[in-house]
Formats: structure tokens, sequence, C-alpha cells
């Protein structure tokens, strides 16, 4: 079983900076930390060795910082990590995303599953995981809070709903995005931090994959941010005073008059 989880490193959110001029975030030089969904989806991966046996390997792409959440990821038990870096790929919206790490996992090839964090905590959108199954022309499977079983190179899965959950069976190769439903993400032990530390990083860069100039970074995103802007609230309150059944038939009077 030859399992890839992407994921993404996010900035801590009491961290969060913003360039007004390109209106995406500025991630370098701030903290971070790995994508709170993602811990999700590398746990799952690790399990699924220890069931089926294989490999996990985890990617990302980003600035060369991203290493540090790559090192985290092996020092949970992944076997290989590879970071996908260029500035020409800076700034990518979801779409511009997933043609890039589509091209990458096209590069590793021989891939039965790939696993992504239901979303990114800074995007929210969700749209990762499905855009890459696009791109790559693979079955997926969204907000899966259990693998049943694996067999007969088919997969069983529980998806989960608004009222409940949908049990569907896919072909491998299949994406998977999963919800923190799915497990409990384990903690590395010391020596695992160590050995982290010294593992080899693969590095792709533009000229590693096999992907349309036009398609990529922020030039190559079919959407984007117009104005980033502090919201402003404006407050008219009022305050209405007197005895309860006063102030009850006053108040329904100012609901009546507002309609």
């Amino acid at each position: 079983m030859e399992i890839i989880v992407c994921i993404k490193q996010v900035p801590d959110t009491t961290e969060v900076k913003i360039n007004y001029e390109t209106n995406t975030l500025i991630r370098e030089g701030i903290e971070s930390i790995i994508n709170p969904f993602d811990m999700y989806a590398i746990e799952e991966g690790l399990q699924l060795k220890e069931k089926y046996g294989g490999e996990v390997t985890v990617i990302s792409m980003g600035p060369p910082q991203v290493e540090k959440a790559l090192r985290e990821a092996l020092a949970l038990g992944v076997d290989n990590a590879i970071l996908i870096s260029d500035r020409r790929f800076a700034g990518a919206d979801t779409f511009a995303t997933s043609y890039t790490l589509s091209a990458a996992i096209k590069t590793i090839g021989g891939y039965d599953i790939v696993l992504f964090g239901k979303q990114a905590i800074d995007g929210d959108t969700a749209q990762v995981g499905p855009g890459v199954a696009a791109q790559l022309g693979i079955p997926q499977i969204a907000f899966v809070k259990k693998i049943e079983k694996i067999d007969d190179h088919k997969i069983t899965a529980y998806r989960m709903m608004e009222s409940g959950y949908d049990i569907i069976q896919a072909q491998l190769p299949v994406a998977i995005t999963v919800v923190k439903d799915i497990n409990e993400p384990r903690l590395p032990s010391l020596r695992t931090k160590m050995k982290a530390k010294k593992a080899p990083i693969e590095k792709l860069s533009f000229e590693d994959l096999d992907v349309d100039e036009d398609k990529i970074g922020l030039d190559g995103s079919p959407t984007w941010v117009e104005k980033i802007f502090t919201p402003k609230m404006e407050k008219d309150t009022e305050i209405l005073e007197g005895e309860p059944k006063e102030v009850a038939s006053k108040l329904a009077d100012k609901l009546k008059e507002i309609k």
C-alpha cells in the first residue's frame, strides 16, 4: 500500500499577517503549525500502513520554512517527505495549488491512496483534496469518518453527511479527505524526533515538475482576492428602561416598527 498525505503549514491563528499589496497571507517569518485537520490525515496514513503494509509519503507546497512541518511529520513515523518549493508557486489559489500538487503526485507515481485533512484553517475552502482528485482523474471521497476496509483493489469508507453518513465504495487509487472523528493523532517520541532531524527531505522545484507556467502561482490562479479589510461593526443601540411589562411592550413596539 503506497500512501501519500498532502499537508499544509498554516500560520498560527495568533500570528496572521496580511500583505495588502498582493492580498495574500505573509507566511515567511511567521510562527506556523501543521494544519490541525492534516494531523488526522497523517495518523490515518500511518494506521493504514500498519494494517496493510507499504509506505507513507508526506508532501507539502510552500516556502523553505515548510521543511519544519515535514520534519514534524517524519517524527510521527512517515517514511518520506517531499517539499514543493519555488517562488513561481507562491500565491496560488486552490485551483493552482491542486494543479501543482497533482503534478508532484504524478512525479511520485505508484500511489494507492492520497489523503488530506478536510480543509485548511486559514482558507476553509475544502477544495484542494477534491481538486487534486479531479486533476489526477481518480475517485474521491470527502469528509471520511472511517475507513472500513481495503480489499480487491477497492476501499469502503464512511462519509459524513448532515443527517448521518453514507457508506461509499471506490476503486483504488482514490483521494480521501478526513474529519477529526476518524482517529486520535499520536505524539512523536524523543527517538523519532531525533531521527527526523537528520532525515533527508526531497525538494521539487518548477523545473522538476511537468507543469504549465500559466497555471501556477498567483498569476496562474483563476480566482483572486480583490481586497482585504477589517470589518467595521456599526452598533445602533438603545436601552429600554422601566418595569418588565413596560419594557416588553416598548420592545414589541420597536420590533413592529423595524418590521
